[in-house]
């Protein structure tokens, strides 16, 4: 290396990241006494909490079952997730918010958010770093990474050259390239002859593309609750959740959930009335009711997803009791079984997180150490992501402490 390694700056580790996973282990492992440096291309820190739960931050989730955490988790093997997950659990980063005096409150389903801004939460971890001497190289752009022999890494940045025997490599996945993300983590893994599963866009709207998708497009900000499922056999994943409709196709929580499973080319099933007997319903208001098959079907679902769809068929735009069984049926078994194939997805631009990245079976579960000895992974970088609703910031959290404790 040409630069002057004399004149190098030390630290015990170097965290490249300054997002959930980055700043919460720079944290730990200064005040567990090693000399950190956080490096970070971007001026702003924790951009991903600042703009997450929709600026209350949905930190973690209560629910998540430490004896069987990887129930939240998909990824090629998400059993890796269960070590770290079952030593930092959700209970303990909640008391690190309480004792930051942070109010926060729970959604539903266990989801936590800060009962004010979502920046509490950067200030917490900041003021974690400041315990423990962290220090901050932002903005900071950084070159190449060599290995100087056993036990040492040079590191070529724009504030000059660094001498480390350990780096953490917290960069994140590609999901929202405007607040700054790269595929550098997986540049640095590829160098140092790790696997990487190939990543793809997740928690991510579906897209339905063509002349079929033109009458619901006009339903774009109807919101309602579904059962939404994809997969076959032992592949099948179903959830209990609120759909969105927009201009291009679906989102909304149940499909954010769903994308993460669904593959390109299979359908998905959608019932709009959970829990209801549709073909019962239509059936006992043919034989009591006058009013138009539209008018009670609004009974079911919301009256503009009822107007669309009788819409699109002649047989039922007449009164409830004037209509054939077959097309009720028919009605009924779209309502509650309606299949549907995406075009595709919203990409990384709208997905929330990157599923895929570097491969577990070259980390250690216990310390996120890679094969390559010194060189560390954690958070959205790792081949391990979790359900909407806090699970993915629980990961960042507990794999960043996994890792601290083992520096």
């Amino acid at each position: 290396m040409s630069a002057d390694v004399s004149s190098a700056s030390r630290f015990d580790v170097v965290v490249i990241g300054a997002g959930a996973a980055g700043l919460f282990c720079a944290g730990v492992a200064g005040q567990r006494g090693l000399k950190v440096l956080v490096l970070d291309h971007s001026e702003k820190v924790g951009e991903k909490i600042r703009i997450s739960g929709g600026g209350r931050a949905n930190f973690t989730n209560r629910d998540l079952d430490v004896r069987a955490p990887q129930r939240h988790f998909i990824g090629d093997n998400p059993n890796f997730c269960r070590s770290a997950l079952s030593r930092y659990a959700p209970q303990q980063f909640i008391e690190l918010v309480q004792k930051h005096g942070i109010a926060f409150h729970e959604k539903h389903k266990g989801q936590l958010f800060c009962d004010g801004s979502s920046q509490q939460i950067v200030d917490m971890l900041l003021a974690e770093c400041a315990a423990g001497g962290v220090e901050r190289w932002q903005p900071c752009k950084v070159g190449k990474i060599v290995s100087a022999g056993p036990g040492s890494y040079q590191i070529e940045s724009s504030r000059g050259l660094i001498e480390t025997p350990k780096i953490v490599v917290a960069t994140g996945g590609l999901s929202i390239p405007q607040i700054g993300a790269s595929d550098f983590g997986y540049r640095i893994a590829e160098q140092f002859g790790l696997r990487i599963v190939t990543p793809r866009p997740a928690l991510v709207p579906l897209t339905f593309g063509g002349d079929a998708w033109a009458p619901y497009a006009e339903l774009a900000g109807l919101a309602l609750p579904v059962r939404i499922e994809t997969g076959a056999k032992k592949e099948k994943m179903a959830f209990l959740e609120d759909l969105l409709f927009t201009h291009r196709g679906l989102s909304g929580p149940a499909v954010l959930q769903i994308s993460s499973y669904w593959k390109p080319g299979a359908p998905l099933t959608l019932d709009f009335a959970p829990g209801v007997n549709v073909a019962e319903s239509l059936g006992e208001a043919k034989l009591r009711s006058k009013k138009r098959i539209a008018n009670e079907l609004a009974t079911l679902v919301p009256s503009r997803l009822a107007d669309a769809w009788v819409g699109q068929d002649p047989a039922l735009q007449r009164p409830v009791n004037e209509a054939a069984d077959k097309a009720l049926a028919a009605l009924s078994e779209r309502v509650a079984r309606w299949q549907i194939v995406p075009s595709g997805t919203e990409g990384y631009k709208k997905a929330e997180v990157t599923a895929g990245g570097v491969d577990t079976r070259d980390l250690s579960s216990q310390t996120m150490e890679s094969k390559q000895p010194g060189l560390y992974f954690i958070g959205e970088v790792v081949d391990v992501t979790g359900w909407l609703g806090g699970y993915n910031f629980q990961w960042a959290w507990a794999s960043a402490h996994a890792c601290a404790q083992a520096l």
